[in-house]
């Protein structure tokens, strides 16, 4: 026998338990912390530009061709894709969990690689972009000028230089995004004067063109060359130009008197921005900043901890008067919520050392099952290391549950040798022998139904196989542990440490009593409940059927929305405001949270110029920072209350809408914690009728208590300003109809010509008419075209012009039409009872068609797994113990524990408002796992005494009585371990609370009715199956 080996080598045990201890202590410095897993997809973006093109002329030439390659991709879940009115087209790809990304990576490349020759020569010279990212960031870095000297621009140019080339280099860095743009030479037409001296844009541009290059003219002696040749030299011709003067002294015209035509003679020059879409303040101040994204793989805090080294070591050299702020930084979040599940865990660790305490009455007998405890969870620690897992918020759960249930076969074990030490006056090793002969099956038997439990979870695919995944694989490996510690250490210990007992403590004898008197009690309970079969069975069939209605009434969730000390603003003026206007409302919104919220302010940066709906003068965002949560104490400082109250202010707002949005739970899985959809234009009857759709969708928003804030994601229509150029006129006229295209792309719209010099970096160089010849639709008329004849023709006679309507983005997902969307629950309302409310609207449109993506595609996919998962465990469960006991009667027994136990799971999460999301389901599974715990301890023994001739109301009583002392300390040392993640506050709470209502609910009725109810349907099954004892 193993046990009996180890308890005559206890060194032999020690020196084992001393080996995991240390191969635990090793794993657990260097294996990566991380709030959650990698639970978002895989996400692969193609990114290119087509310069000057609108939505439409995007989507139709850029968009479809690279889409219509999108074939034989493995592993892809989903794939959207934008196309806006800047020119920039954005085709994002969603793999399923688990793939690979850089094969991804590679795949991608290789099928749009097949499309690039069928794309526009604009296009093709900028490059497609195939790039790893997620598609939130998870750090904004904010710098501003506090002493006024730098604008927007300077700062921005600042970043690019200095921060944006550094930080993307980082490893575990998917993506860097400045808000703002670098310096570039801008060179401003006047078309008046271009028309005085008889020159066009094509002038201008050539003259640029030849006179700003740098010409690679080989070298003087060259080989071959003579023998004799001494003179070796390179010959370099022209160079890149550093200055606006430079610029302004290049000759766009040598006149017939000798004269020059200087550039600065029919344009202005000045260094300026590549682009003047986005402005920015912060705390007031003029500035900019850079979002940065994670890669695809990455580990966050790693991550973040080299970010951070890299800005401490840039902010050195900052020049006066510049700080950094960070707006957004969830790795503040990620520490705290780790540090206080650590707390957790080791307040956890306390109260079961008590609890045992309590029970055991023994210093001695207390301080074996305390043992095993680091044993095992540093043993877990190195299961984790090995399996290339994380220490994350679920690992972390998990050990914690694991704390009460590891410490209950050391109990177990304890326990017995302690009762046989007492009846039969043995001494500790014989006691240990004797005791591991009796308890070693129930051991196993225990072990194997908690694993029975947790081991089918980790075959779940998507977000939620991810999440069950960190769950059961590190209770299993500490299950695992326990039962070897239990069968190999513990009983060890026992033969050295334990001794008789004489005299006890005075507390010790009342609680005795008082415990006997409740184990007299519960005998004439449960010989009652098996007198009065009948009403016991319907009380029974009672309960389950309460309890099955209560879980069906339970709202529907994926993970609980924490408060991780963060808030994000988006806002949207009416189509055609300045960006003038839009500062205006971005300063109304600092205002606000720097007065009305200023003891729970941290930062605000507010962006101008856009936000996660794309660019333009009337919109904006804002990135809000709130203090630690430890000035926040109280509920109405937590960030959900502070989003509540600005929404009701800004509601009042009538200039814009504004919307106060919670970061996403889960990395990756979108920027805000909405309800994320689709709506599809499946029968291909175009965009009217997608946008009827819509309309007809958030019109019926009112009707229904389940939903609010139904919107597109995308701006309405903008008015465009469409140039009709009559073609016949143009060719009578003798004009060249390239050069009028590229003098109206230039003009208006800005051309990118070559590059410059600056501080010795590259730089571009921009051409564009002047902000005065562009304002109004007349303004067309300063602009000339030179005919065959060296005519100037002004546009007025070639062309005319009209107002329509435009889309600022056009969307499609997997490969239809669409629009992306999103909806907020309705206070009271979870997102699963909105999300099947939408689903039952969309259901109802016959012309549209509705898909799920980011968090709502998650939450769908796990709500649609959770009840095989608990028909897979039981299953599993019932299969294990008749195969382990050679019975059926015996499993069916246990089976009828599992509905008593998880009823107090589904009352708990109805009566503390807790929704039916993942935690809830694993708080369940725990709970099924405890409850034929309890359940295996009396009926194994029940068994046990019936092989042995008793009676089966005999047996059960017996087993009741004597049974009755261990499954309330195992019981009550498990409840006591989630106690404190019931009362936990901080950053996480939410999550662990979920967690600790739940379990404690299902440990506390688990074991109430189990040990009610078990001995009453154990004598009504064993006597339906008429058990006879087998002959000896």
């Amino acid at each position: 026998m193993l046990s009996k080996f180890f308890i005559d080598r206890p060194i032999f045990a020690i020196v084992l338990a001393i080996i995991v201890m240390a191969l635990g202590i090793f794993s657990l410095l260097n294996l990566p912390v991380e709030r959650y897993p990698d639970i978002a997809p895989p996400r692969i973006v193609v990114s290119t530009s087509y310069s000057g093109a609108d939505a439409q002329a995007v989507e139709d030439s850029v968009t479809q061709v690279l889409e219509q390659q999108i074939k034989g991709i493995d592993h892809l879940l989903y794939f959207s894709s934008s196309s806006d009115a800047n020119g920039s087209s954005q085709i994002s790809l969603y793999f399923q969990q688990g793939t690979n990304p850089d094969q991804a990576q590679v795949q991608v490349q290789n099928a749009i690689n097949g499309a690039l020759n069928r794309l526009p020569d604009d296009v093709q010279r900028q490059g497609v972009i195939v790039r790893k990212s997620l598609s939130d960031s998870f750090l904004v870095v904010g710098l501003a000028d506090r002493s006024g000297k730098s604008t927007n621009i300077d700062i921005s140019d600042y970043l690019s230089n200095n921060f944006e080339l550094n930080l993307s280099r980082i490893e575990g860095v998917g993506e860097i995004n400045v808000f703002g743009s670098p310096y570039a030479m801008r060179i401003w037409l006047d078309p008046v004067k271009l028309q005085h001296y008889q020159l066009m844009v094509s002038d201008i541009r050539s003259a640029l063109e030849n006179q700003n290059t740098q010409v690679a003219a080989g070298a003087i002696g060259a080989l071959p060359a003579p023998k004799d040749q001494y003179l070796n030299a390179k010959v370099t011709s022209g160079s890149l130009l550093k200055t606006p003067e430079q610029f302004e002294n290049i000759i766009v015209k040598a006149n017939a008197n000798g004269s020059f035509v200087y550039l600065k003679d029919v344009a202005r020059v000045e260094i300026g921005a590549q682009n003047y879409q986005v402005f920015n303040r912060i705390n007031g101040y003029p500035g900019s900043g850079l979002s940065v994204s994670l890669a695809a793989g990455a580990n966050l805090v790693k991550t973040a901890d080299l970010v951070y080294q890299e800005i401490s070591r840039l902010e050195k050299n900052l020049p006066e008067g510049y700080f950094i702020i960070y707006p957004r930084d969830d790795t503040l979040f990620v520490k705290e919520s780790i540090k206080q599940v650590i707390s957790t865990l080791l307040e956890a660790i306390i109260l079961v050392v008590l609890v045992m305490f309590i029970f055991l009455q023994n210093w001695r007998a207390t301080l074996i099952p305390t043992i095993t405890v680091p044993v095992v969870i540093l043993g877990t620690f190195a299961v984790l290391s090995i399996l290339g897992m994380s220490i994350n918020t679920l690992t972390l759960f998990a050990m914690v549950l694991a704390i009460g249930l590891l410490v209950d076969d050391a109990i177990v074990v304890v326990e017995n040798v302690e009762r046989l030490m007492h009846e039969q006056q043995l001494d500790a090793r014989q006691a240990s022998i004797l005791s591991m002969q009796e308890i070693s099956g129930a051991l196993v038997g225990i072990t194997l139904v908690l694993t029975a439990v947790f081991i089918p979870m980790s075959f779940f695919s998507g977000a939620t196989g991810i999440i069950y995944r960190q769950f059961s694989i590190t209770l299993v490996a500490a299950m695992v542990l326990s039962l070897m510690v239990a069968l190999i250490l513990t009983p060890a210990l026992c033969a050295i440490l334990l001794k008789p007992q004489n005299k006890s403590f005075k507390w010790a004898d009342g609680f005795n009593r008082k415990l006997d008197q409740l184990r007299d009690y519960y005998l004439r309970l449960t010989h009652r409940s098996v007198q009065f079969k009948t009403i016991s069975l319907i009380i029974f069939v009672v309960l389950i059927a309460a309890f099955i209605w209560i879980y069906r009434s339970l709202p529907t969730s994926f993970l609980p929305q924490e408060d991780q000390g963060a808030l994000s603003v988006q806002f949207t003026l009416p189509e055609g405001t300045p960006l003038s206007k839009t500062e205006d409302v971005g300063k109304q919104i600092s205002d606000y949270f720097m007065s009305h919220e200023k003891t729970n302010l941290n930062g605000i940066m507010v962006i101008h110029g856009r936000n996660n709906s794309g660019t333009g003068q009337n919109l904006g965002q804002a990135y809000v920072s709130l203090k630690h949560w430890d000035e926040r104490t109280g509920a109405a400082n937590s960030a959900q209350q502070i989003r509540t109250r600005a929404m009701q202010y800004f509601a009042q707002n009538n200039q814009a809408r504004i919307f106060v949005l919670m970061p996403s739970v889960i990395r990756g899985l979108g920027n805000s914690d909405k309800i994320s959809f689709w709506l599809q234009d499946v029968k291909g009857l175009g965009r009217e009728s997608l946008l009827q759709s819509f309309h007809a969708l958030q019109n019926q928003e009112q009707k229904f208590d389940e939903l609010k804030n139904i919107d597109k994601r995308s701006n309405d229509d903008q008015s465009v300003l469409n140039i009709q150029i009559d073609h016949k006129m143009a060719m009578a006229l003798g004009l060249n109809i390239a050069q009028i295209n590229q003098t109206l792309s230039t003009a208006w719209s800005g051309s990118y010509i070559n590059d410059f010099i600056d501080r010795g970096r590259i730089k571009r160089v921009y051409l564009q008419g002047d902000m005065q010849y562009r304002t109004k639709p007349e303004d067309l008329a300063y602009w000339y075209i030179k005919n065959a004849q060296g005519q100037m023709t002004p546009f007025s006679q070639f062309s005319r012009v009209e107002w329509q309507g435009a889309p600022p983005l056009l969307e499609r997902f997997m490969g239809y039409p669409a629009l992306e969307m999103e909806a907020d629950a309705a206070n009271g309302f979870s997102t699963g009872q909105a999300m099947q409310k939408l689903s039952n609207l969309v259901d109802a449109m016959p012309d549209a068609g509705l898909a799920w993506s980011g968090m709502s595609f998650q939450e769908r996919e796990s709500s649609h797994q959770a009840i095989w998962l608990y028909v897979i465990s039981i299953a599993f469960i019932f299969l294990c113990l008749a195969a382990l006991y050679e019975s059926w009667s015996i499993p069916t027994v246990v089976m009828a524990a599992i509905p008593l136990g998880i009823g107090g799971t589904i009352l708990f999460s109805e009566w503390f408002n807790f929704a039916n999301d993942i935690y809830f389901q694993i708080a369940l599974l725990t709970t099924i796992g405890l409850s034929c715990k309890n359940a295996i301890l009396m009926v194994e023994y029940a068994a046990n005494l019936q092989e042995n001739g008793e009676t089966v109301l005999h047996a059960a009583l017996k087993a009741a009585g004597l049974r009755l002392r261990p499954i309330l300390m195992t019981s009550i040392a498990f409840g006591a371990g989630v106690v404190p993640l019931m009362f936990s506050s901080g950053a996480g709470a939410l999550s662990r609370q979920a967690i600790g209502y739940s379990v404690f609910g299902g440990v506390l009725f688990g074991t109430i009715l189990v040990l009610i109810f078990i001995p009453f349907m154990y004598v009504l099954i064993r006597s339906v199956f008429k058990h006879k004892p087998k002959p000896i």
